[in-house]
């Protein structure tokens, strides 16, 4: 399978800290701080609630602030953003590996569990979202957007199939846009409307919300932990693990049964002949490209395929100083189990990812810290009793409120894909990842349930 090249990289100067990257990590600082004083709110309705925690108020308030035009950020701070959102992501990872050692026997009482729900994951997109899309009339575009919910492996994946200027590969930009921009909300929304009313397991939910997303897994699961703090660990690595597998399975089962499965529905169900495939970059006389999609691919990335990086020494101190000043509010008060914590899992981090570049991207660094984290928390790596008290005592939540915070201050960078791309996608997208949840969490429930 091809890979499509990825956008050039332009790191920012090693020089004194410029505007462009000062400023956005003191605006996350701000308002992350701010609503993580505030709390949650809650919002009853009738025998359930929706709880909208921090993290969610984060994500909106930066993604006003990105999409203002008083005091615009320029695009270079939304790329600036992003990148250290994604450090934050991989924070959170490293973060939720160590979950995995203390509860490695809830993840073996799981048993098949923890795989028969990714079927929801594969198939719900397809069995909700797709039909609705057609609904729509939302053309070929509704194979690229349903198939999956679209992270970066299905640029790769329906680019190779259908080529880079087909409407199939327009359809996978739209969902990728969606979620970036709301898919964090949905999920945490969804997961505290289900988390109260109290007829699932909080386990089932856990593996409901390994969507394949880092930052939707994490929202997902902070809102469950919430609901059911009594089993908050066990929810976290349950998270971790089903979003892991659904990332490393992902890729694999969208070319050879999603992807092929979507487009054959669209078939049945628009009485249409199945698309033939074409080569990467390419495209047939049926499938002309849009007069105003001749570089979709660079949407997501800026206005000029440039992605911007801040170097890892400049953006994790950034990152890890947030996450300390938002996880000592969410204490209550200063302790140096949290400082220490955050240092264990910066180590952590980093030693995956030099393991990851040692085999070349072969193993990527998420498995790298989900091996690492299992082995140096579990009851048999000693001083584990130690590593396990000092990053527990980091509140899960306030770190999802430091990542989706970097990630609202990126959405101004999206919002003119997002013009381009049309209100359809709204509906559609919103079905696609509440199908994907609620599908897998009854696969999961009732999996759970005749396992044990």
């Amino acid at each position: 399978m091809k890979v499509i090249p990825a956008p050039s990289v332009r790191r920012t100067p090693s020089g004194p800290l410029r505007r462009e990257v000062w400023l956005p990590a003191v605006l996350a600082l701000v308002i992350v701080s701010a609503f993580q004083a505030v709390g949650v709110w809650k919002i009853n309705l009738g025998p359930a609630a929706i709880a909208v925690y921090p993290m969610v108020w984060a994500l909106l308030a930066g993604g006003f602030v990105s999409a203002q035009r008083r005091w615009p950020l320029t695009p270079r701070m939304w790329a600036v953003a992003e990148s250290l959102m994604a450090v934050g992501v991989s924070l959170l990872v490293a973060r939720l590996s160590l979950t995995l050692g203390p509860n490695i026997d809830v993840l073996f009482d799981a048993g098949p569990a923890l795989l028969l729900q990714e079927v929801g994951h594969l198939v719900g997109t397809v069995a909700i979202a797709l039909p609705l899309a057609v609904a729509l009339r939302m053309g070929r575009a509704t194979v690229g957007a349903t198939f999956s919910i679209d992270r970066e492996a299905s640029f790769a994946i329906v680019g190779d199939r259908f080529g880079v200027k087909s409407d199939e590969y327009r359809g996978v930009l739209s969902m990728y846009v969606f979620g970036t921009m709301f898919g964090a909300v949905i999920v945490a929304l969804i997961a505290s409307l289900t988390a109260s009313l109290g007829i699932f397991d909080p386990l089932a939910l856990a593996m409901g919300a390994g969507v394949g997303s880092g930052s939707m897994m994490a929202a997902g699961a902070a809102a469950i932990s919430a609901a059911h703090p009594e089993v908050g660990e066990q929810v976290l690595a349950l998270a971790a693990t089903s979003n892991l597998i659904t990332m490393i399975l992902g890729v694999y089962v969208g070319v050879w049964i999603a992807l092929p499965l979507a487009d054959r529905l669209y078939g049945l169900l628009t009485r249409s002949s199945s698309r033939p495939a074409v080569v990467s970059g390419e495209r047939t006389e049926s499938s002309p490209a849009p007069a105003d999609s001749a570089d979709t691919h660079a949407a997501p990335f800026g206005h000029d395929d440039e992605k911007v990086t801040v170097p890892l020494y400049l953006s994790l101190p950034i990152v890890a100083a947030i996450c300390i000043a938002a996880a000592t509010i969410a204490a209550g008060e200063p302790t140096i189990s949290i400082p220490i914590g955050f240092a264990l899992i910066v180590g952590l981090m980093l030693a995956a990812t030099a393991l990851s570049r040692l085999t070349r991207g072969k193993i990527t660094a998420v498995i790298w810290a989900s091996v690492l984290g299992v082995s140096v928390s579990g009851r048999w790596f000693p001083g584990s009793e130690w590593i396990v008290h000092n990053t527990e005592s980091i509140d899960f939540m306030s770190m999802c409120a430091v990542v989706l915070g970097f990630a609202g201050l990126a959405v101004g960078k999206n919002l003119p894909a997002l013009r381009m791309i049309g209100w359809k996608i709204v509906p559609v997208g919103f079905a696609a990842i509440f199908a994907s949840f609620v599908l897998s969490t009854l696969i999961a429930e009732f999996a759970l349930g005749f396992w044990r």
